[in-house]
């Protein structure tokens, strides 16, 4: 497609472009529910990322909203300052800014989980000097499905086959908000090659030692044995819905039980034994999260060993994800652990 004709698509928000005017206008649908005056990007260079900064170019066109577009360079591989610098030279032929950010942050293991929460928190210490809320990133249709099958393969339960929702909490000040979720990548790559011509492949995407990619490879051969990715979204809405209907449940069971102090958080214990295990970890994890402002649950299992413990009659205290447990009264009472 001609530089004029790319052009034509962001300047009347892919108008007569089939799939692709439908994609807008999903984009723009959702965008206006949100109603924010600002957002930060979160860019790869990939496909989807650069198909979501094209949609957010288009969307501004039509309303007065600032977008800010942020890379981060994890500098795990030789070539990837230099990969970053040619999404920006990519951005700037379309008059689009993109700043790049180097990760000091050394990471040795667990690859994937560090380069992200390293990502984020500067992504969320930049939304904080814009003073932006809400932060997009390109999920899309088969990285849900992909998640879900991953979080299969753990033996996740509900929350964790829900899988990614649309809108979740980065920290206390910011959100992050994932628009593409129902978008198949077929047409964000048709998006990002119009516009800017071609897209940056970061190649530990191929890289088998990662279990996304391992499922990722499976997406033919699963396929071919019947199970479709439509489905397995249909499936991943259904189970979305049910935590919902949980959610609103437990959010009763933790204002029944849980009640914050200036620097500790109180749980009724009487209360709290009579509650099924499940619902017991969902406890001690909002109750972190209250004291700690910390938006990730812990694992069953760990959380798991703190309730074996609390049955025991020589309970005095627990040490479990930065928080100190003990008895207090009628109370079990958290505090967070001195350093």
């Amino acid at each position: 497609m001609s530089k004029k004709n790319s052009n034509v698509n962001l300047k009347n928000g892919f108008q007569n472009y089939g799939d692709l005017s439908k994609v807008f206008l999903n984009f723009k649908d959702k965008l206006n529910a949100l109603n924010k005056k600002s957002y930060v990007v979160a860019v790869s260079g990939g496909p989807d990322s650069l198909a979501l900064v094209a949609l957010s170019e288009s969307y501004k066109i039509f309303n007065n909203i600032r977008f800010y577009y942020i890379l981060i360079d994890h500098g795990l591989r030789k070539n990837s300052y230099l990969e970053a610098k040619q999404v920006k030279a990519l951005l700037k032929k379309k008059n689009i800014n993109l700043k790049i950010f180097q990760n000091k942050e050394k990471i040795t293991k667990n690859i994937q989980a560090q380069a992200r929460n390293a990502r984020y928190k500067i992504i969320s210490d930049y939304c904080r000097k814009k003073s932006v809320k809400v932060v997009l990133t390109a999920h899309n249709f088969e990285d849900q499905v992909e998640t879900f099958f991953m979080r299969l393969s753990r033996g996740s339960g509900l929350k964790g086959l829900a899988a990614m929702k649309p809108l979740s909490k980065l920290n206390s000040q910011v959100s992050l908000y994932r628009p593409l979720l129902d978008t198949k990548k077929k047409f964000l790559k048709k998006i990002s090659k119009n516009i800017f011509g071609k897209y940056v492949i970061d190649p530990s995407n191929k890289n088998t030692k990662f279990l996304r990619t391992k499922v990722r490879n499976l997406r033919k051969s699963l396929e071919k044995s019947g199970i479709k990715y439509d489905q397995v979204f249909k499936s991943i809405q259904n189970l979305s819905s049910s935590k919902i209907t949980l959610d609103e449940y437990l959010n009763k069971i933790f204002k029944e039980l849980i009640k914050k102090r200036k620097k500790e958080i109180l749980i009724n214990f009487e209360k709290y034994a009579e509650l099924n295990k499940d619902t017991k970890i969902a406890v001690i994890n909002e109750s972190i999260k209250k004291l700690k402002r910390n938006y990730y649950d812990l694992r069953s299992k760990k959380v798991g060993n703190l309730i074996n413990n609390l049955n025991k009659e020589n309970f005095k205290k627990y040490t479990l994800g930065g928080c100190l447990f003990f008895k207090k009264g009628d109370n079990l009472c958290l505090k967070i652990e001195k350093t």
